[in-house]
């Protein structure tokens, strides 16, 4: 009797440990899924591109997704990724100090990479520096870690967002326009329209910008680049871009803003789901406003992909 009872213990305490390691639902989270790790907190990585070296970014994974349900050793519902983009002459781990998406990211439950620009600057289009000069494929190294990151389950492919501050923010707009469907929305923090754009197709976009700015000048001016005497051209342009792509009224809809300097105002959403928020900051110097980050994830998350 007591051989069939140490039999049968044992055999269900052999099943147990199998269905723990399968990764079926509530089963066991992988250290990694193709490389990548899957613990909670902030992990630097490596991406291939393709060319001499490589690429490096930070990817933040919250708890929410580390410790929540996993199935088949992928999230059970893989969560949206935002790309926060750096400033010139800035690195990845400054903007995740300047954002605070680290904060909002362990809280919501999305995930957050911030990746490095070629010399500490991005190509994005008509600026800027090195990686404008080097004619560095950005656009391909942000495709490929979007494409990385979904294709191996660990984050939901119609969630994508992209955000960017000054230079970065330029270049969220060209990721809009050159990738439209990989991107759902973006988010422009003191930034211009500098490239070429003709997406096809609509994209979400919540646009800051200081009248105080004289970096990226808010009606316009300035030199885009050091050897580029080139006026930026004004915010209203491209305002006026993204709303007319998708057939949107002009920005009236008032949006609570976080202080009495801060006017936003909104399309509301057409058709298409997508929507255009504009946020005029009086005085607003060439800085990243004390609000912008959780104001920006509330405008994501009202925006994902339609298909």
């Amino acid at each position: 009797m007591r051989r069939i009872l140490l039999v049968a213990l044992t055999t269900v305490l052999v099943v147990a440990g199998c269905t723990q390691e399968t990764g079926d639902e509530g089963g066991k989270r992988p250290a990694k899924v193709d490389g990548i790790p899957t613990s909670a907190g902030t992990h630097k990585q490596k991406l291939d591109v393709g060319t001499v070296g490589h690429r490096e970014f930070l990817l933040h994974v919250p708890p929410k997704v580390a410790d929540g349900v996993w199935k088949d050793g992928r999230p059970a519902e893989p969560p949206a990724l935002v790309i926060a983009l750096h400033g010139g002459l800035a690195d990845m781990n400054k903007m995740e100090d300047l954002t605070g998406f680290d904060e909002l990211s362990d809280e919501h439950g999305f995930l957050v990479a911030y990746p490095d620009g070629f010399m500490t600057t991005w190509n994005a289009g008509a600026c800027c520096g090195p990686a404008k000069i080097g004619d560095i494929d950005d656009v391909g190294f942000l495709t490929k870690l979007i494409d990385t990151l979904t294709g191996a389950g660990l984050a939901d492919s119609r969630r994508v967002y992209v955000t960017g501050f000054s230079n970065g923010a330029g270049m969220a707009y060209r990721m809009a326009c050159e990738k439209p469907d990989r991107v759902a929305a973006i988010g422009v923090v003191e930034g211009a329209l500098v490239t070429e754009c003709d997406p096809g197709r609509p994209v979400s976009a919540m646009i800051f910008h200081g009248t105080a700015d004289r970096n990226v000048p808010y009606y316009g001016g300035g030199n885009r680049d050091l050897n580029d005497r080139r006026p930026f051209p004004p915010v209203s342009e491209a305002v006026e871009f993204w709303r007319r792509l998708a057939g949107l009224p002009k920005p009236r809809r008032k949006v609570k803003a976080p202080d009495a300097r801060t006017e936003c105002a909104s399309t509301g959403k057409g058709e298409q789901g997508v929507a255009v928020t504009f946020c005029k900051i009086n005085g607003g110097t060439h800085a990243w406003p004390d609000r912008a980050t959780p104001m920006l994830w509330d405008f994501f998350a009202a925006h994902p992909r339609s298909t």
